[in-house]
């Protein structure tokens, strides 16, 4: 990924963008569920981390064959940053968070990530309207309600781990954007290959955390699992988290973050149907307002 400067002109809705947008609202939406079906077998860091390092491979061995240059150490330094904000903490902690909660509420608590993405993109002087203020609001409230409800209610290591994976999602994105506090730049490698080294770098990390805490994948797998590990590899990691950077490359950090208005639907619609998952009419009722405010704060995209 080549960072891009405040200053760079940064075009929206073209037929590319429209495409990851597609992307990032539909195929992330059925991610949450594949998660919860893949640890069956695979505990959460070494699912996630498994899966970016395969992808990140397969990146990286496409984009050499197209020409493309290894990452230098600078880059390699960049990439291990960002993969450690978007992959360890956002990943590796919601799927953390799915061993204690169901795959809906799990979504419906992310949609807070444009109202925090406001609140960061503050100190670099991205200030919002009145109406995205009270979006920012609206978005905190609903999910001060859905930590009320059966599910976060129940399980406070499901709570911490959402708050870690929107936190680290947050800043990593960004910074991604605008650099690190102080005006430092993140370097990354150009094109696909500074998205493989991401993900080899954040998978690799995972895969550390994984043995560190002492997680063992069942042998053998469930077929459910190994096929669910599959698409996250190509829907998660290839596609989805490959679409999401290059938003973050060609628009802003809250467009970027607009899928949040159609994942928590997604999710909710697949695990209910899919999976038997109950919410309860609290549960509905925050995530209402959650997704209230995401429209609110959405309305600086003219």
């Amino acid at each position: 990924m080549t960072t891009t400067s405040v200053a760079a002109p940064r075009s929206q809705f073209t037929p590319l963008v429209i495409a990851c947008l597609v992307a990032t609202w539909v195929i992330w939406g059925s991610m949450y569920l594949a998660i919860k079906w893949a640890l069956v077998s695979f505990p959460p860091f070494y699912q996630m981390g498994s899966q970016f390092v395969v992808a990140g491979i397969l990146l990286a061995v496409v984009s050499r064959w197209r020409g493309a240059a290894w990452p230098t150490g600078r880059e390699w330094a960049g990439a291990a940053i960002m993969g450690a904000l978007l992959l360890g903490g956002g990943y590796g902690f919601t799927a953390l968070a799915e061993t204690r909660i169901s795959s809906g509420l799990v979504v419906a608590f992310g949609a807070i990530v444009p109202s925090l993405m406001a609140l960061a993109e503050l100190p670099y002087g991205k200030r919002p309207r009145p109406i995205q203020v009270v979006g920012v609001a609206v978005g905190l409230l609903g999910i001060v309600l859905l930590t009320q409800g059966q599910g976060f209610g129940s399980s406070p290591m499901g709570l911490m781990a959402m708050t870690v994976a929107c936190v680290t999602w947050v800043w990593g994105s960004v910074w991604s954007v605008y650099g690190l506090p102080g005006g430092v730049k993140l370097s990354s490698a150009p094109g696909f290959m500074g998205h493989a080294s991401q993900m080899l770098t954040g998978g690799a990390m995972l895969l550390i955390g994984s043995w560190l805490v002492g997680e063992v994948p069942a042998w053998p797998p469930e077929p459910v699992a190994v096929w669910s590990w599959a698409y996250l590899v190509v829907a998660g990691s290839l596609v989805g988290y490959t679409a999401y950077m290059l938003l973050l490359e060609r628009t802003t950090p809250t467009l970027a973050a607009s899928y949040t208005y159609v994942n928590p639907v997604v999710a909710l619609f697949l695990g209910i149907v899919l999976d038997g998952e109950k919410v309860s009419s609290l549960e509905f009722a925050a995530i209402a307002a959650v997704l209230l405010g995401v429209v609110l704060l959405m309305w600086r995209e003219d």
